[in-house]
């Protein structure tokens, strides 16, 4: 599925894509703004992500974490990765969540929410476009 995002053949709302990953908006949000960003090949786990790439990669991360925070005017961002175990796509992908002090997230439960539309979706994609 996210090789589909990544070649352009699955509809996704991407805020950006670069030559050391793609990042979209995750369809089944932790809180709105949540992006989900992808290595430009298929791996699996963090473990198979060759070490030449790494810095290329989470330099990606770093720079999508900015844009979340700034574009959506949020306090922070949760970034995390699940390895197999809770990796509900057999992919490797890194979770940017935007934070607000008191935003009822706690621990590692992470209560889901959907998208009002495609054009809610959009809006927030496009309010972290603008950052990266």
């Amino acid at each position: 599925m996210f090789c589909e995002i990544v070649a352009g053949r699955e509809p996704a709302f991407v805020v950006a894509a670069e030559s050391d990953g793609t990042a979209f908006l995750d369809t089944r949000p932790v809180f709105k703004g949540h992006v989900l960003v992808v290595p430009p090949a298929h791996i699996e786990t963090l473990a198979d992500l060759p070490p030449a790439d790494l810095a290329g990669y989470f330099g990606f991360v770093q720079r999508i974490a900015v844009a979340v925070k700034e574009g959506l005017g949020a306090q922070g961002t949760f970034v995390a990765m699940n390895n197999t175990v809770s990796q509900s796509v057999p992919h490797l992908h890194t979770h940017v969540v935007p934070r607000t002090k008191g935003d009822g997230l706690r621990g590692f439960f992470w209560p889901r929410t959907k998208y009002a539309s495609d054009e809610e979706a959009e809006s927030y994609a496009a309010d972290v476009r603008a950052k990266v």
